[in-house]
């Protein structure tokens, strides 16, 4: 990385040379000093937040490129609780420590939707492509349709069409195979996030979600460095955000209008908020943002839940046995029907609330993998923080791993161990939010029940239907779990190799 000493030296250099006359350039190099001087100046009340030094755009680019690793190296640089640091003319402040973590989750001050507009750009917003939508700006709305959409009465309608769109993605995998689940399990988290959240016709046509979900992928990782500190900027990935989210507007307003003009309403989503009075922008400004909200987190923890199942299997052998004694106690045990179609039999409330087992898989899952940092904006007052004060306007982010991995909240915390929630343990009861893998405090997460299900959607059919293996490119089981790439946001990959499953079907 450039040294400031060197950038200000360039800059006074290049102006040597230049056709200003000399106040014009004396001019201006005195602001750049003055700029420099300002970036690295320590704050100097009692009551400031420590400020990382260094020009603005340098020291933040880290915080775009490789999060985890940049909080986790300025945390134990500072040696402090909070540090500040500057993105443009954007001032975000980290914290940490269970005092900074119940004021981040329970503080009124502090809001969700802006602390993630700017910082977090992959999500459309439709007002890119001139069109308005109250869809995305208003959360009441979006949450109150979510429920209205995804309650249990509506899932239990919709499981077993679920289960069908599972079990014909799987049979595109062949009898067996190698397979990589950050493909082929996404795949699955998207099919069924596209069923709960548009319309069958939609749902089954393949090559159009297959269609839509590239546009998805070309979405997130349009989330550039550049687009997000120089948005203004008509980069390579500006333009190509802007025309993936035409082609999503216009995509989803076929299919809006198709229903709209349905001689018979059907209880598909798209329907629901037709019959609600929604326009065209709406409905698909809340469908963008379904399908943004669920399938990164649900992806990720479906394809690391599977992963950490391969790697131990005494817990895969206790998985297997839960899912089992679903199958014998609520379904027909002397049918011919196929496993996916008994698997739907089961009721949703068996679904939801009598799976302890792999509930805490997922749980101890959720809390090894999911280790971004939180996003939220000062927008009221001035916040005292850990005896420090953020002023209104700033940006605040906590990090996940400051309570997921937390050596003082969980025993040997690298460590796959459900029982760590068990009632003899309950390790993470030692804190307030210590742990933060549904949300906390103000924000929880809307749609905790249905990211659930799907995931045990597929895991049970997995488990239930294949025997496998963790292996890796080569095909040989690897003596460690390879551990997930924490700054990899959209993925969460393992570091370095990648791994595969190993499968063989041995039940239909």
């Amino acid at each position: 990385m450039i040294s400031l000493n060197s950038t200000i030296f360039d800059g006074l250099v290049s102006f040597q040379n230049s056709p200003l006359t000399f106040p014009a350039t004396a001019a201006t190099a005195l602001a750049i000093i003055c700029f420099a001087y300002l970036a690295v100046s320590p704050q100097t009340k009692p009551t400031d937040v420590r400020k990382l030094p260094g020009l603005s755009i340098l020291t933040a680019w880290p915080f775009f490129t490789r999060r985890h690793d940049f909080l986790k190296s300025n945390f134990t640089k500072v040696g402090e609780q909070l540090f500040t640091f500057k993105v443009l003319q954007h001032s975000i402040t980290a914290a940490k420590g269970e005092d900074a973590r119940k004021d981040f989750f329970d503080n009124k001050s502090l809001n969700f939707t802006e602390g993630y507009r700017i910082l977090m750009g992959a999500v459309p917003r439709l007002q890119d492509i001139d069109i308005q939508t109250e869809s995305q700006e208003d959360v009441s709305w979006f949450n109150k349709n979510l429920l209205t959409l995804l309650n249990r009465s509506r899932l239990s309608d919709v499981l077993p069409t679920l289960f069908e769109d599972i079990q014909g993605r799987m049979d595109g995998w062949g009898k067996e195979g190698k397979m990589d689940p950050f493909k082929n399990v996404y795949d699955l988290v998207f099919q069924m996030t596209v069923r709960m959240a548009t319309c069958r016709e939609l749902s089954a046509d393949l090559e159009t979600v297959t269609r839509l979900q590239g546009l998805y992928w070309t979405l997130e990782k349009s989330a550039t460095p550049t687009s997000l500190l120089l948005p203004w900027l008509p980069s390579p990935a500006k333009k190509q955000k802007e025309v993936a989210t035409q082609e999503i507007y216009t995509l989803l307003d076929q299919f809006v209008e198709k229903r709209r003009a349905a001689d018979v309403p059907s209880s598909d989503a798209i329907d629901v908020l037709l019959s609600q009075g929604n326009d065209n922008q709406n409905i698909i400004g809340f469908i963008i943002g379904v399908v943004f909200a669920g399938v990164i987190n649900t992806g990720i923890n479906s394809c690391w839940t599977l992963l950490f199942l391969a790697h131990n299997p005494e817990w895969r052998k206790k998985v297997e046995t839960e899912v089992q004694s679903l199958i014998m106690k609520h379904t027909n045990t002397t049918s011919s029907e196929p496993l996916h179609q008994r698997l739907a039999a089961i009721p949703i409330s068996v679904w939801e609330d009598e799976m302890p087992i792999l509930d805490v898989v997922i749980r101890e899952t959720i809390r090894l993998v999911v280790n971004g940092a939180a996003l939220r904006r000062n927008v009221h007052e001035d916040l005292h923080m850990a005896g420090k004060t953020i002023p209104k306007g700033n940006f605040v982010t906590y990090p996940v791993f400051d309570a997921h991995l937390n050596s003082d909240i969980y025993t040997n915390p690298t460590k796959f161990d459900p029982d760590r929630f068990s009632p003899d343990r309950e390790e993470d009861k030692k804190e307030k939010y210590a742990y933060l893998g549904w949300g906390a405090g103000r924000h929880p997460c809307t749609g905790m029940k249905v990211a659930k299900l799907e995931i045990k959607i597929i895991v049970a059919l997995f488990v239930a239907a294949y025997e496998y293996d963790l292996v890796d490119s080569a095909g040989k089981y690897p003596a460690s779990l390879p551990k997930p790439n924490y700054n990899d946001i959209q993925q969460a990959r393992p570091v370095g190799e990648p791994c595969y499953l190993k499968f063989k079907r041995v039940v239909e």
